[in-house]
């Protein structure tokens, strides 16, 4: 009976831990959701955070859960996980998020979470339990959602500069002051869409693994769903304002219509990406899309070596959270 109790308290614990991690990550990327709209001036600080976190929860209501599905059974062949994986998995991804916080990297909770994962299994099993093709889908759009929402960032921009060219630099402050907060609120939308069913899924992971939620199910339980959409709405309340100000105006300047068009091109690649149940770094389609659209503008307005201390940021991110995880496993292993 012991045995039993002592179980349900590490389960316990462990979504704990989860929701914990999800309050991380929406406190963590809340500056991806508002850089713009913030460094623009058409919100204050106070009333973006309130906004982003809106739209971050009513997106529990607008995107079917293909993103949790993908790591609670996409990844990692749920056979092999257990509390101790589990563990390493959150260590990793919450040590690595509070690192490049607290020195103001944008980074990506999203794939520390993966790296946790593939650290700790491998610790655990070795690269066998891995899931080649869920793998391969999240790796390709390390590289993919920067492109496109670099892609749809410049495109947006050159539409707009070509639609507008004749019209009054006033007037065209004057509507896009409104427009944003229409991208921004789509963004917000995409970013609660894909980041809360990260962590749906890492919980579903653990429901399966413990024998508290069916392999076959085809959605976690509903307190699940609304307690992580929940956390990341009040981790974006919070924001990291650390973060802020390399988004908004260390890359590029932004006025309202390039806020407008880096929004719009960033929430497209979310809601493309959230749809094929891919998880993808909104830190990652933010950035592309901000840097398309100074781009468009002149090369020069761009500050590639801001740009690229973010990149070399990416690259390590799942490496160094795999990392982290594997002794985190070790650990989890000589206390429990």
């Amino acid at each position: 009976m012991q045995t039993v109790q002592t179980a349900l308290w590490v389960v316990a614990l462990l979504v704990a831990l989860a929701i914990v991690f999800d309050f991380m990550n929406g406190f963590h990327d809340a500056a991806n959701s508002i850089a713009t709209v913030v460094s623009t001036g058409v919100l204050k600080p106070g009333q973006a955070v309130v906004f982003a976190a809106f739209f971050n929860f009513i997106a529990i209501f607008v995107f079917h859960l293909s993103v949790a599905a993908t790591i609670g059974k996409g990844i990692v062949q749920p056979g092999v996980v257990d509390t101790h994986v589990v563990f390493g998995a959150l260590m990793g991804a919450i040590t690595w998020n509070l690192i490049t916080w607290y020195y103001g990297i944008p980074s990506s909770s999203s794939h520390a979470l993966i790296g946790g994962i593939v650290g700790a299994v491998m610790a655990k099993t070795g690269a066998g339990a891995l899931v080649a093709s869920g793998i391969f889908k999240t790796v390709a759009f390390i590289f993919l959602s920067p492109l496109l929402g670099f892609l749809f960032g410049s495109l947006m921009m050159v539409a707009v500069a070509w639609v507008f060219r004749r019209a009054r630099p006033s007037r065209i402050d004057k509507w896009f002051r409104r427009l944003q907060l229409v991208s921004a609120g789509a963004y917000s939308l995409g970013h609660g869409g894909n980041d809360a069913q990260k962590t749906i899924g890492i919980i579903w992971l653990l429901l399966i693994a413990t024998g508290y939620a069916a392999p076959g199910d085809d959605a976690p339980p509903l307190w699940t769903i609304i307690s992580c959409y929940t956390a990341i709405a009040l981790g974006t309340m919070f924001g990291g304002w650390r973060i802020v100000k390399t988004m908004g105006q260390k890359i590029t300047k932004l006025k309202p219509v390039g806020g407008f068009c880096a929004e719009t091109g960033g929430a497209i690649t979310l809601f493309t990406a959230t749809l094929l149940g891919i998880p993808v770094s909104t830190t990652h389609t933010i950035t592309g899309a901000i840097v398309g659209v100074g781009s468009v503008q002149r090369a020069s307005a761009v500050r590639w070596g801001v740009a690229g201390n973010i990149i070399w940021a990416w690259i390590l991110t799942i490496p160094a959270s795999a990392f982290v995880a594997a002794i985190a496993y070790w650990i989890s292993l000589q206390l429990y």
